[in-house]
């Protein structure tokens, strides 16, 4: 529950991808600050955990960048309108309030009072991947992780390290050697396949070879636990090897390297219209029926959409303009173009 007075704002964009930043740049240019939350601990959404090294082509004005690059030139293209980073935070609840206002709560306790909401989210928010297993949720931050909490976090532990990727391979690495380096390493996989560089799983397997980490085939079932007056405490891992058997691993620790997946997770409990879990807009405002949120990117629906980044940008554009005439009604200024507008230089930084 958030702990603190709730941070008054113009503007709360959920969602720190592509569409996400550029609506940030966006409302600046309507002289709306805003706050920025996202549940990943970085910037850029899909861009950056799906093709963060991929090429992207159909970017206007840019004949060829990376998913990660696209990011870095949004997040200098913001910049001058410094809007504050709320990361590692999921939104999980959003209220209307009698004044109009909205009122939104994050997992870590952050809380918001904003005139206008955007909901850029993309397919959801990306979680990491966990096991479906008893007991999997108490042992979360005590002996069961997504991330080694400090550098000599598993030393002298018996680890097992769930993977297949880089992440994965790079922890083994990181924790069979060294003064940190846990009593053992343990690999375990679904199958003796990688989505990982060759030369890292080159080195995984010379490891085993060498007897300083080993490699399992096989599916988790269960956690062996046992109890004792301080609570239950972890010593192994049940497993259904690869040939079919029951099999129990020593394990004072798991390290999850499993990667993330989206979720549409407490927009789908906001009450607002949806078709095939995505938000149904009007195409001048991009706003959904709930006066003052609207929703651009991925996460919206109407006729014609195509989910492209490109499509985005445009979407975040029209809702930065119908956000500012509802907030604004009393101005009638013309469109101006940054070409051209001293207004929008002196917001720019630029006069």
């Amino acid at each position: 529950m958030p702990t603190a007075a709730p941070i008054e704002t113009d503007a709360v964009v959920i969602g720190a991808g592509p569409v996400g930043l550029f609506q940030a740049f966006q409302l600046g240019l309507q002289g709306m600050r805003c706050h920025i939350v996202d549940a990943l601990p970085h910037v850029g959404g899909q861009c950056s955990e799906l093709y963060a090294d991929k090429p992207i082509y159909d970017i206007p004005g840019l004949p060829f960048c990376t998913g990660q690059e696209l990011i870095d030139r949004l997040q200098t293209q913001v910049k001058p309108f410094a809007p504050q980073l709320h990361l590692g935070h999921l939104v999980s609840s959003l209220s209307a309030q009698e004044d109009g206002h909205w009122s939104l709560s994050t997992d870590q306790g952050i809380s918001f009072l904003a005139r206008t909401v955007f909901i850029a989210a993309g397919v959801g928010a990306f979680v990491a991947r966990s096991l479906s297993l008893p007991g999997y949720q108490e042992l979360v931050g005590q002996q069961i992780f997504h991330a080694a909490p400090h550098a000599r976090a598993f030393e002298g532990q018996h680890l097992v390290i769930l993977g297949d990727t880089d992440t994965a391979l790079e922890a083994c690495q990181t924790w069979r050697q060294g003064p940190q380096a846990a009593a053992s390493v343990r690999l375990l996989h679904r199958r003796d396949q990688f989505h990982a560089d060759p030369i890292s799983v080159q080195n995984m397997k010379d490891a085993c070879s060498e007897n300083t980490m080993h490699f399992t085939v096989g599916q988790p079932t269960a956690l062996i636990q046992s109890s004792s007056p301080a609570g239950s405490k972890l010593t192994g891992l049940e497993i259904l090897n690869h040939k079919g058997e029951r099999e129990v691993l020593k394990a004072d620790a798991l390290l999850m390297c499993l990667g993330i997946s989206p979720k549409l997770g407490p927009i789908a409990h906001w009450g607002l219209a949806m078709e095939r879990k995505q938000l149904s807009v009007d195409t001048e405002s991009f706003a959904t029926q709930a006066p003052g949120i609207y929703a651009v990117g991925d996460i919206n629906t109407y006729p014609g959409k195509k989910k492209l980044i490109l499509c985005g940008f445009h979407e975040a554009t029209l809702a930065a303009f119908g956000a500012a005439a509802r907030l604004y009604p009393e101005r009638q200024t013309p469109l101006q173009y940054t070409t051209t507008s001293t207004h929008l230089h002196k917001l720019l930084g630029l006069a």
